[in-house]
């Protein structure tokens, strides 16, 4: 076979949907000229199969057509599958349809390896470890707090595990006891650490053995929490500190948004919130 067959191939199909796609929408191609700004005669040679075609050119007749430029070259028919339909409803739903459809689709893929663990993550503040206790103890299943597991196994508070090992090493720390508890716990609801989500492999394997629930916050509540729990560094240079906390969670927010749930904790009773948390729970099935 000639090494230009594949590329006659190519225009050909290229070609072919171009004069398919115009027919469909019942335009001809001097108004298909008009809409994209393509002459008639070049739209003539690309629904031909001839001579090299311009990506830029075929971007604008794409749009004409209101096609993804992508359909021209995929290999499968966008006319006879559901992928464009698919990917047209995907790039125009909200976050929400969004999230339940990689949830779905995740689902297939993931089997078993999520069990019925639930993680809970999110800023300090955000309410993750009495939440969790909470919820843990409505739904009859262990509670963890990954710190606490940290601090058990180096025999020291958190704090003095960062002094002595530093920041990668309380990572590679995390890491080495969220493998254990996914090794020890099929039925567990976990409160991991704000940062967990900075440590790309972690979390990529606490997404995919845990169902994720991110719980937000306003940065006031953030910050009234923390104080509420006896730190009152915060107090100290406040202003700097609300700076401070504002970076940090727009900085993490792309991150958190990863995670498979969303609830937002923000001026609510903690009963309330509580409630809420073990209604998604049971409604999605993720204790069993």
């Amino acid at each position: 076979m000639s090494e230009t067959a594949p590329k006659a191939d190519l225009l050909a199909q290229v070609g072919l949907r171009i004069l398919k796609a115009r027919t469909k929408a019942g335009i001809s191609r001097r108004l298909l000229s008009e809409k994209s700004g393509v002459s008639p005669r070049y739209i003539a040679q690309m629904e031909a199969g001839e001579g090299n075609i311009s990506i830029a050119l075929l971007q604008k007749v794409a749009t004409a057509l209101d096609m993804g430029i992508e359909w021209f070259f995929w290999p499968e028919d966008p006319w006879l599958s559901e992928f464009q339909a698919l990917t047209n409803n995907f790039r125009v739903a909200d976050d929400t349809k969004r999230t339940r459809a990689l949830r779905v689709l995740r689902s297939s893929q993931e089997g078993e390896h999520k069990s019925h663990r639930v993680c809970l993550i999110g800023l300090r503040g955000a309410g993750k470890s009495t939440l969790g206790q909470m919820v843990a103890d409505d739904l009859d299943v262990p509670f963890i707090e990954l710190n606490a597991v940290i601090a058990k196994e180096g025999g020291m508070p958190i704090s003095e595990v960062i002094a002595l090992y530093g920041e990668s090493g309380y990572r590679q720390l995390e890491a080495d006891a969220l493998e254990a508890l996914i090794a020890d716990h099929d039925r567990v609801v976990v409160a991991a650490s704000g940062g967990i989500v900075e440590n790309l492999e972690t979390y990529q394997m606490l997404n995919a053995n845990f169902h994720c629930i991110w719980l937000t916050a306003s940065p006031d509540d953030h910050m009234k929490r923390v104080l509420a729990q006896g730190d009152t560094r915060p107090v100290i240079g406040q202003g700097q500190a609300m700076q401070k906390l504002r970076g940090l969670l727009a900085s993490r927010e792309k991150l958190y948004a990863m995670s498979d749930y969303k609830l937002d904790t923000s001026h609510k009773p903690l009963e309330k919130t509580a409630a809420q948390l073990i209604k998604l729970i049971q409604a999605e099935h993720l204790l069993g």
